[in-house]
């Protein structure tokens, strides 16, 4: 599980267009979000990486880089891209399965085709959205088992002017005995 305030795992991964994303050297303000996503075969997920295409510039003003994320090939990530108009939010991918249960995100195996007739792939990481401060430590974090209900990206930018604001630091972080 990753904890608050802690150093996040490493993540260094190609992309589409600009060059390699590596989280230790990503250069920011206030952080980096990731958005560790299902795939090309998921049109939930077209639909939630649509909405952080919009939001991309909204976070760049707060000092927050974006990245959506999967393990899909260059040529699948392509395809999502193009499928949801990005022109500002970058797209990595290969994201190897170790890596993505590193991050604490759920594995799934396939089901054959979706609903909208694309093939899953025979394993693939389930929907994660992660804040990382320029430290490389969890600010915050949201892990699912199935790809509905995510965190909204209008009110996580929302809670970034709040914690701007008011110098709010990342809970959670305590382990010790309860």
């Amino acid at each position: 599980m990753l904890i608050p305030r802690q150093k996040t795992p490493n993540l260094t991964l190609p992309t589409l267009d600009h060059g390699r994303f590596d989280l230790a050297t990503e250069q920011s303000e206030r952080g980096t979000l990731i958005c560790f996503y299902r795939g090309l075969h998921c049109p939930i997920c077209a639909n939630y990486l649509k909405e952080l295409e919009k939001r991309v510039s909204e976070f760049a003003e707060r000092g927050v880089n974006c990245i959506a994320v999967s393990s899909d090939g260059e040529d699948r990530t392509r395809a999502m891209a193009e499928k949801i108009g990005a022109t500002s939010l970058r797209f990595g991918y290969d994201l190897p399965l170790s890596v993505a249960r590193d991050w604490g995100l759920y594995i799934s195996t396939s089901r054959g085709k979706t609903s909208i007739g694309i093939e899953e792939p025979a394993l693939f990481s389930e929907p994660g959205l992660f804040m990382i401060t320029p430290e490389q430590t969890l600010y915050y974090g949201s892990v699912q088992t199935m790809p509905f209900v995510r965190p909204h990206f209008a009110e996580l930018v929302g809670a970034l002017d709040f914690a701007i604001a008011n110098d709010y630091p990342a809970r959670g972080e305590y382990t010790g005995p309860v």
